[in-house]
């Protein structure tokens, strides 16, 4: 099933696994109780393999550098992980290790990027941090990503899509924060 996730498949007939597999249909079956409970092994497995995509990111210099870093592994990891993401899309229900993984994940790259623009937060009043970390979040997210993707743009531009927003969201960060409302 990974490797027909890898090519880009979203559909996954047990007959096509098994053939892949090199194995009786059968035998798929005496493994899983159904394909709904391969798709999730499969995609716990994606996301554990995730982690092994995740490297240090520059938290330090000039912001430009720490955005290119930012930006060419959220468009790497998301490009590699948009069949597996589509395909919990289409699942009924996930199970609770998927849920966990995935919110484990998504939790990680906020804090990241409190991390790595941390001089950028800092410059802001406590009370603009969390609107600036919410739109760095859904600009860096899989959803912008797929939004960009899905409407025929080419992983480079949608790259740099992905880097002249967040540019510009770390841009207001430059200028005084407007007064609070009354």
């Amino acid at each position: 099933m990974l490797s027909l996730l890898d090519e880009g498949h979203t559909q996954f007939p047990a007959d096509r696994v098994a053939e892949r597999a090199g194995v009786s249909r059968r035998l798929v079956f005496h493994h899983f109780a159904d394909m709904a409970q391969l798709a999730d092994t499969a995609i716990a497995r994606r996301l554990d393999r995730l982690a092994a995509q995740i490297k240090p990111l520059p938290t330090q210099g000039p912001r430009e550098e720490r955005v290119a870093a930012l930006v060419e592994q959220r468009a790497r990891i998301l490009e590699w992980i948009t069949p597996a993401r589509l395909t919990m899309m289409r699942m009924e229900q996930l199970s609770e290790r998927v849920e966990e993984a995935t919110r484990q994940v998504m939790d990680f790259a906020r804090r990241r990027l409190t991390e790595v623009f941390a001089a950028e937060f800092d410059a802001l009043p406590e009370e603009h941090r969390a609107d600036l970390l919410n739109g760095l979040d859904a600009v860096t997210s899989w959803g912008a990503w797929y939004h960009w993707r899905s409407g025929g743009l080419d992983p480079e531009v949608a790259r740099r899509a992905m880097e002249t927003t967040v540019q510009a969201l770390l841009a207001t960060t430059d200028r005084p924060a407007p007064p609070p409302l009354p």
